[in-house]
């Protein structure tokens, strides 16, 4: 088995198999950074599954998919979901000081 295949199998296993939450599908192809964020939080929330707080499952998510994505990625797909980890921290009243 090829490198590249035992990856996929892995990412995907953490996928389906992971304690962290249960999405809802497509979540990750939205094109609104807010309503990504607002599914996860809302996903974070209801989770009876998760084993850390609800804004640090749903940013561990977040950049578990953005990981796994890598350079499949276009350069605007990455802004959106940075802007996504920005609305994240927003609702989660977690903004930066400044």
């Amino acid at each position: 088995m090829s490198k590249k295949k035992a990856k996929k199998r892995w990412s995907q296993d953490v996928t389906d198999t992971s304690d962290a939450m249960d999405l809802k599908g497509g979540i990750f192809k939205k094109r609104s950074a807010k309503k990504i964020a607002d599914s996860l939080k809302h996903s974070a929330e209801r989770s009876d599954r998760r084993k850390a707080s609800p804004f640090q499952s749903a940013m561990s998510m977040l950049n578990f998919y953005i990981n796994r994505a890598g350079k499949q990625l276009s350069k605007s797909r990455v802004a959106t979901l940075d802007h996504a980890k920005e609305e994240l921290r927003k609702d989660f009243g977690k903004e930066p000081k400044r």
